[in-house]
Protein backbone atom coordinates (compact mmCIF):
# COMPACT_ATOMS: atom_id res chain seq x y z
CA UNK A 1 0.00 0.00 0.00
CA UNK A 2 1.45 3.50 -0.91
CA UNK A 3 0.56 6.62 0.57
CA UNK A 4 -1.69 7.86 -2.22
CA UNK A 5 -3.97 4.86 -1.34
CA UNK A 6 -3.91 4.97 2.27
CA UNK A 7 -5.01 8.14 2.20
CA UNK A 8 -8.34 7.61 0.56
CA UNK A 9 -9.15 5.37 4.32
CA UNK A 10 -10.96 6.84 6.93
CA UNK A 11 -9.79 6.19 10.21
CA UNK A 12 -12.50 8.23 11.65
CA UNK A 13 -12.25 8.75 15.70
CA UNK A 14 -8.47 7.24 15.76
CA UNK A 15 -7.09 9.73 13.31
CA UNK A 16 -6.07 11.98 16.88
CA UNK A 17 -3.97 9.03 17.98
CA UNK A 18 -2.18 8.74 14.30
CA UNK A 19 -1.80 13.02 14.28
CA UNK A 20 0.16 12.85 17.83
CA UNK A 21 3.40 11.86 17.45
CA UNK A 22 3.75 11.02 21.01
CA UNK A 23 1.31 7.93 20.27
CA UNK A 24 3.72 4.82 18.96
CA UNK A 25 0.97 1.75 18.76
CA UNK A 26 -2.87 1.96 19.00
CA UNK A 27 -4.17 -1.34 20.25
CA UNK A 28 -7.97 -2.47 19.91
CA UNK A 29 -9.61 -5.93 20.83
CA UNK A 30 -11.84 -7.42 23.52
CA UNK A 31 -15.32 -5.29 22.26
CA UNK A 32 -13.96 -1.85 22.77
CA UNK A 33 -10.82 -2.13 24.73
CA UNK A 34 -7.90 0.47 23.36
CA UNK A 35 -4.59 0.78 24.60
CA UNK A 36 -2.26 3.21 23.59
CA UNK A 37 1.49 3.03 23.77
CA UNK A 38 3.09 6.21 24.39
CA UNK A 39 6.85 7.81 24.26
CA UNK A 40 6.02 8.76 28.10
CA UNK A 41 3.44 6.96 29.76
CA UNK A 42 4.07 3.39 28.30
CA UNK A 43 1.21 1.61 27.81
CA UNK A 44 -1.73 2.67 28.93
CA UNK A 45 -6.19 2.44 28.87
CA UNK A 46 -8.35 4.90 27.48
CA UNK A 47 -12.21 5.14 26.97
CA UNK A 48 -13.62 5.91 23.86
CA UNK A 49 -17.02 4.61 23.11
CA UNK A 50 -17.19 5.55 19.54
CA UNK A 51 -14.04 3.06 18.69
CA UNK A 52 -16.15 0.08 18.89
CA UNK A 53 -15.89 -3.18 16.63
CA UNK A 54 -18.52 -1.59 13.89
CA UNK A 55 -15.77 0.83 13.13
CA UNK A 56 -13.17 -1.37 13.23
CA UNK A 57 -14.57 -3.92 10.76
CA UNK A 58 -15.52 -0.74 8.34
CA UNK A 59 -11.59 0.17 8.66
CA UNK A 60 -10.58 -3.65 7.43
CA UNK A 61 -13.23 -3.09 5.11
CA UNK A 62 -11.77 -0.67 3.73
CA UNK A 63 -7.92 -1.79 3.61
CA UNK A 64 -8.59 -5.18 1.81
CA UNK A 65 -10.83 -3.31 -0.74
CA UNK A 66 -7.95 -0.81 -1.69
CA UNK A 67 -5.67 -3.70 -1.52
CA UNK A 68 -7.64 -6.27 -3.44
CA UNK A 69 -7.97 -8.61 -0.79
CA UNK A 70 -10.59 -10.54 1.16
CA UNK A 71 -11.13 -10.36 4.89
CA UNK A 72 -13.63 -12.81 5.97
CA UNK A 73 -13.79 -16.19 8.19
CA UNK A 74 -12.25 -17.75 4.42
CA UNK A 75 -9.42 -15.20 5.27
CA UNK A 76 -8.87 -13.78 8.78
CA UNK A 77 -5.94 -12.21 8.71
CA UNK A 78 -5.05 -8.65 6.85
CA UNK A 79 -1.97 -6.64 7.08
CA UNK A 80 -1.89 -3.58 5.42
CA UNK A 81 1.28 -1.02 5.34
CA UNK A 82 1.71 2.05 3.76
CA UNK A 83 4.99 4.22 4.57
CA UNK A 84 4.49 5.04 7.71
CA UNK A 85 1.66 3.07 9.35
CA UNK A 86 1.41 -0.66 10.06
CA UNK A 87 -2.09 -2.44 10.47
CA UNK A 88 -2.83 -5.92 11.60
CA UNK A 89 -6.39 -7.32 12.02
CA UNK A 90 -7.47 -10.86 13.13
CA UNK A 91 -11.27 -11.39 12.03
CA UNK A 92 -13.88 -12.30 14.69
CA UNK A 93 -14.25 -16.07 13.86
CA UNK A 94 -10.80 -16.14 15.34
CA UNK A 95 -10.50 -13.38 17.89
CA UNK A 96 -13.83 -14.94 19.26
CA UNK A 97 -14.15 -11.61 21.82
CA UNK A 98 -14.20 -9.40 18.77
CA UNK A 99 -11.97 -8.42 15.83
CA UNK A 100 -8.50 -7.24 17.14
CA UNK A 101 -6.25 -4.78 15.17
CA UNK A 102 -2.95 -3.13 15.87
CA UNK A 103 -1.65 0.13 14.58
CA UNK A 104 2.09 0.88 14.71
CA UNK A 105 3.36 3.93 13.41
CA UNK A 106 6.94 4.00 11.59
CA UNK A 107 7.67 7.40 10.90
CA UNK A 108 10.14 8.81 8.43
CA UNK A 109 12.00 10.57 11.71
CA UNK A 110 14.64 10.29 13.82
CA UNK A 111 12.96 10.80 17.56
CA UNK A 112 16.51 10.66 19.37
CA UNK A 113 19.52 12.73 19.60
CA UNK A 114 22.23 13.44 21.75
CA UNK A 115 20.32 16.14 24.02
CA UNK A 116 17.59 14.32 24.58
CA UNK A 117 19.36 10.50 25.06
CA UNK A 118 21.41 12.42 28.11
CA UNK A 119 18.54 14.51 29.46
CA UNK A 120 16.16 11.55 29.57
CA UNK A 121 19.21 8.94 31.40
CA UNK A 122 18.78 7.17 27.98
CA UNK A 123 22.39 6.93 28.57
CA UNK A 124 25.67 8.47 30.15
CA UNK A 125 27.26 10.94 27.48
CA UNK A 126 30.79 9.11 28.14
CA UNK A 127 29.01 5.56 26.92
CA UNK A 128 27.33 7.82 23.94
CA UNK A 129 30.23 9.41 23.06
CA UNK A 130 31.97 5.99 22.41
CA UNK A 131 29.02 3.81 20.76
CA UNK A 132 29.67 6.52 18.31
CA UNK A 133 33.02 6.06 18.57
CA UNK A 134 32.49 2.20 17.39
CA UNK A 135 29.87 3.29 14.55
CA UNK A 136 32.58 5.30 12.73
CA UNK A 137 34.90 2.83 13.28
CA UNK A 138 32.05 -0.38 11.73
CA UNK A 139 32.32 -1.86 14.54
CA UNK A 140 29.08 -4.47 13.98
CA UNK A 141 26.73 -4.16 16.66
CA UNK A 142 23.43 -5.72 17.44
CA UNK A 143 20.35 -4.42 20.04
CA UNK A 144 18.74 -6.49 21.72
CA UNK A 145 15.96 -5.85 24.38
CA UNK A 146 12.00 -6.68 24.56
CA UNK A 147 9.38 -5.40 22.12
CA UNK A 148 8.67 -1.95 22.78
CA UNK A 149 12.15 -1.00 23.98
CA UNK A 150 13.08 1.16 21.43
CA UNK A 151 15.41 -1.17 19.19
CA UNK A 152 14.56 0.48 16.11
CA UNK A 153 14.85 4.04 17.11
CA UNK A 154 18.67 3.22 18.35
CA UNK A 155 19.56 1.54 15.22
CA UNK A 156 18.02 4.22 13.29
CA UNK A 157 20.31 7.18 15.64
CA UNK A 158 23.37 4.79 15.48
CA UNK A 159 23.13 4.47 11.89
CA UNK A 160 22.25 8.49 11.04
CA UNK A 161 25.73 8.81 12.28
CA UNK A 162 27.25 6.78 9.45
CA UNK A 163 29.67 8.66 7.33
CA UNK A 164 27.83 10.37 4.08
CA UNK A 165 29.91 8.36 1.43
CA UNK A 166 29.11 5.12 3.21
CA UNK A 167 26.31 3.08 1.00
CA UNK A 168 23.90 1.76 3.35
CA UNK A 169 21.28 -0.99 2.42
CA UNK A 170 18.79 -1.49 4.70
CA UNK A 171 16.62 -5.42 4.02
CA UNK A 172 13.68 -5.36 6.57
CA UNK A 173 10.14 -7.50 6.00
CA UNK A 174 8.15 -4.56 7.42
CA UNK A 175 9.40 -1.15 6.98
CA UNK A 176 10.55 0.99 9.89
CA UNK A 177 13.61 2.24 9.17
CA UNK A 178 13.14 4.84 6.98
CA UNK A 179 16.31 6.03 6.72
CA UNK A 180 15.92 6.24 2.43
CA UNK A 181 13.35 9.20 3.19
CA UNK A 182 14.99 10.77 6.44
CA UNK A 183 18.28 11.08 4.36
CA UNK A 184 17.18 11.11 0.48
CA UNK A 185 20.19 12.60 -0.53
CA UNK A 186 22.50 9.60 0.82
CA UNK A 187 23.17 6.41 -1.17
CA UNK A 188 20.23 4.06 0.73
CA UNK A 189 18.57 1.31 -1.10
CA UNK A 190 15.82 0.00 1.48
CA UNK A 191 14.70 -3.41 0.46
CA UNK A 192 11.60 -5.80 1.58
CA UNK A 193 11.44 -9.32 1.96
CA UNK A 194 8.36 -10.79 1.09
CA UNK A 195 6.82 -14.58 0.01
CA UNK A 196 8.69 -14.36 -3.04
CA UNK A 197 11.81 -12.39 -2.55
CA UNK A 198 13.62 -14.20 0.56
CA UNK A 199 15.98 -13.03 2.97
CA UNK A 200 18.94 -15.22 1.45
CA UNK A 201 17.79 -13.87 -1.86
CA UNK A 202 17.51 -10.32 -0.78
CA UNK A 203 21.06 -10.48 0.44
CA UNK A 204 22.63 -11.95 -2.47
CA UNK A 205 21.07 -8.88 -4.77
CA UNK A 206 22.37 -6.71 -1.76
CA UNK A 207 26.37 -8.09 -1.61
CA UNK A 208 26.13 -7.49 -5.85
CA UNK A 209 25.24 -3.70 -4.82
CA UNK A 210 28.29 -2.87 -3.17
CA UNK A 211 27.20 -1.40 0.72
CA UNK A 212 29.29 -0.71 2.97
CA UNK A 213 26.51 -1.22 5.63
CA UNK A 214 23.40 -3.52 5.49
CA UNK A 215 20.86 -3.05 8.23
CA UNK A 216 18.74 -5.83 8.58
CA UNK A 217 15.47 -5.73 10.15
CA UNK A 218 14.84 -7.88 13.59
CA UNK A 219 16.80 -11.43 13.26
CA UNK A 220 13.57 -13.62 14.55
CA UNK A 221 14.49 -16.55 12.46
CA UNK A 222 17.68 -19.26 10.80
CA UNK A 223 17.57 -17.60 7.45
CA UNK A 224 17.59 -14.44 9.47
CA UNK A 225 20.45 -15.71 11.46
CA UNK A 226 22.29 -16.74 8.63
CA UNK A 227 22.09 -13.34 6.61
CA UNK A 228 23.63 -12.03 10.00
CA UNK A 229 26.30 -14.41 9.74
CA UNK A 230 27.26 -14.30 5.51
CA UNK A 231 26.84 -10.12 5.88
CA UNK A 232 29.83 -9.79 8.55
CA UNK A 233 32.14 -12.83 7.14
CA UNK A 234 31.88 -11.29 4.03
CA UNK A 235 33.86 -7.79 5.13
CA UNK A 236 30.06 -5.71 5.05
CA UNK A 237 29.48 -4.09 8.23
CA UNK A 238 25.78 -4.92 10.42
CA UNK A 239 23.45 -3.16 12.55
CA UNK A 240 20.12 -5.31 13.60
CA UNK A 241 18.10 -6.10 16.25
CA UNK A 242 17.11 -9.27 18.09
CA UNK A 243 15.11 -9.83 21.21
CA UNK A 244 17.43 -11.33 24.43
CA UNK A 245 17.30 -11.32 27.84
CA UNK A 246 20.86 -9.53 27.84
CA UNK A 247 23.72 -7.92 25.86
CA UNK A 248 25.92 -11.29 26.33
CA UNK A 249 23.35 -13.63 25.32
CA UNK A 250 23.10 -12.43 22.04
CA UNK A 251 25.33 -14.78 20.59
CA UNK A 252 23.46 -17.85 22.37
CA UNK A 253 20.45 -16.83 21.11
CA UNK A 254 21.06 -16.19 17.30
CA UNK A 255 22.53 -20.08 18.05
CA UNK A 256 18.98 -20.40 19.61
CA UNK A 257 17.22 -19.43 16.11
CA UNK A 258 19.12 -21.57 14.16
CA UNK A 259 17.40 -24.91 12.77
CA UNK A 260 20.24 -26.92 11.83
CA UNK A 261 22.27 -28.81 14.18
CA UNK A 262 25.68 -26.43 13.71
CA UNK A 263 28.49 -26.98 15.88
CA UNK A 264 27.64 -24.53 18.55
CA UNK A 265 31.20 -24.34 19.36
CA UNK A 266 31.80 -23.29 15.17
CA UNK A 267 29.39 -21.08 15.97
CA UNK A 268 29.66 -19.13 18.48
CA UNK A 269 33.26 -18.27 17.78
CA UNK A 270 32.28 -17.06 14.27
CA UNK A 271 30.15 -14.37 16.22
CA UNK A 272 32.19 -13.44 18.96
CA UNK A 273 34.97 -13.04 15.62
CA UNK A 274 32.65 -10.67 13.72
CA UNK A 275 30.70 -8.90 15.78
CA UNK A 276 32.33 -6.05 18.04
CA UNK A 277 29.54 -5.30 20.31
CA UNK A 278 26.31 -6.02 21.92
CA UNK A 279 23.71 -3.46 23.15
CA UNK A 280 20.76 -4.54 25.77
CA UNK A 281 17.83 -1.71 26.24
CA UNK A 282 14.67 -1.73 28.45
CA UNK A 283 11.92 -0.18 28.30
CA UNK A 284 9.77 0.53 31.52
CA UNK A 285 7.47 2.61 34.11
CA UNK A 286 9.87 3.95 36.36
CA UNK A 287 8.29 5.12 39.84
CA UNK A 288 11.41 7.22 40.08
CA UNK A 289 10.92 9.61 37.03
CA UNK A 290 7.43 9.42 36.97
CA UNK A 291 7.07 8.62 32.82
CA UNK A 292 7.99 5.44 30.76
CA UNK A 293 11.98 5.16 30.94
CA UNK A 294 13.67 3.67 27.93
CA UNK A 295 17.59 3.37 28.67
CA UNK A 296 20.76 1.36 27.60
CA UNK A 297 21.24 -1.23 30.82
CA UNK A 298 24.17 -2.94 28.79
CA UNK A 299 26.64 -3.12 26.42
CA UNK A 300 28.69 -6.10 25.69
CA UNK A 301 32.30 -6.69 23.82
CA UNK A 302 32.74 -9.89 21.83
CA UNK A 303 35.68 -11.55 21.18
CA UNK A 304 38.18 -14.40 20.26
CA UNK A 305 41.47 -14.53 21.71
CA UNK A 306 44.93 -15.70 21.13
CA UNK A 307 43.97 -19.24 21.83
CA UNK A 308 40.95 -19.04 19.78
CA UNK A 309 38.81 -19.25 22.92
CA UNK A 310 35.69 -17.12 22.25
CA UNK A 311 35.25 -14.05 25.04
CA UNK A 312 33.23 -11.50 26.45
CA UNK A 313 33.52 -8.01 28.44
CA UNK A 314 30.84 -5.99 29.72
CA UNK A 315 31.82 -2.22 29.04
CA UNK A 316 29.08 -0.86 30.76
CA UNK A 317 26.16 -2.33 33.40
CA UNK A 318 23.57 -0.60 34.67
CA UNK A 319 22.12 -2.66 37.77
CA UNK A 320 18.51 -3.09 38.94
CA UNK A 321 19.35 -0.16 42.09
CA UNK A 322 20.58 2.08 39.35
CA UNK A 323 24.61 1.39 39.73
CA UNK A 324 26.54 1.82 37.16
CA UNK A 325 29.54 -0.21 36.11
CA UNK A 326 32.06 0.47 33.56
CA UNK A 327 35.04 -1.37 32.29
CA UNK A 328 37.68 0.04 29.43
CA UNK A 329 37.25 -1.99 26.32
CA UNK A 330 39.49 -5.22 25.96
CA UNK A 331 43.02 -4.65 23.56
CA UNK A 332 41.37 -6.65 20.95
CA UNK A 333 38.40 -3.61 20.40
CA UNK A 334 40.94 -1.10 20.16
CA UNK A 335 42.95 -2.94 17.98
CA UNK A 336 40.02 -3.69 15.49
CA UNK A 337 38.81 0.24 16.02
CA UNK A 338 42.76 1.13 15.11
CA UNK A 339 42.64 -1.08 11.59
CA UNK A 340 39.72 0.84 10.74
CA UNK A 341 41.65 3.95 11.57
CA UNK A 342 39.65 5.15 14.64
CA UNK A 343 42.30 5.44 17.83
CA UNK A 344 40.67 5.42 21.30
CA UNK A 345 42.76 5.62 24.85
CA UNK A 346 43.60 3.10 26.67
CA UNK A 347 41.24 4.59 29.53
CA UNK A 348 38.88 5.90 27.40
CA UNK A 349 36.25 6.10 30.56
CA UNK A 350 38.53 7.50 33.00
CA UNK A 351 38.11 4.67 35.40
CA UNK A 352 40.33 4.53 38.72
CA UNK A 353 43.02 1.68 37.73
CA UNK A 354 42.60 -0.04 40.85
CA UNK A 355 38.73 0.02 40.85
CA UNK A 356 38.47 -0.83 37.67
CA UNK A 357 40.32 -4.23 37.82
CA UNK A 358 38.45 -5.38 40.71
CA UNK A 359 35.16 -5.05 39.09
CA UNK A 360 36.48 -6.19 35.48
CA UNK A 361 34.21 -8.26 34.33
CA UNK A 362 36.25 -9.49 30.99
CA UNK A 363 35.58 -13.43 31.06
CA UNK A 364 36.52 -15.94 28.66
CA UNK A 365 34.13 -18.61 27.41
CA UNK A 366 35.92 -21.92 27.82
CA UNK A 367 32.41 -24.24 28.12
CA UNK A 368 31.54 -23.57 25.01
Amino acid sequence: MNDAIFSQIDFGPLKEFLDDDNITDISYGNNGQIHLKTLDKGVYRIERPDINNALLEKLAFQCSNVMGKTFNMAHPFLDAESAELRLNFIHDSIATNGISCVIRKTPAKIRLNKEKLISEQYVTEDLLDFLLTCVEGHCNIIVSGETGSGKTELVKYLASHTKENEKIITIEDTLELHLDKIFPHRDIVAMKTNNIASYSEVLVACMRQNPRWILLSEVRSAEAVTAVRNSISSGHNIISTIHSDSARNVPMRLYSLLESSQDIEQFLNSIHRYVQLAIHVKGYMSAELGRFQREIVEVCEFYVDEENNAGYNIIYKKGLDGTIHFNNPTKYLKEYLGSQGVVIEDNIFKLDENKEESTSNNTVIDSL
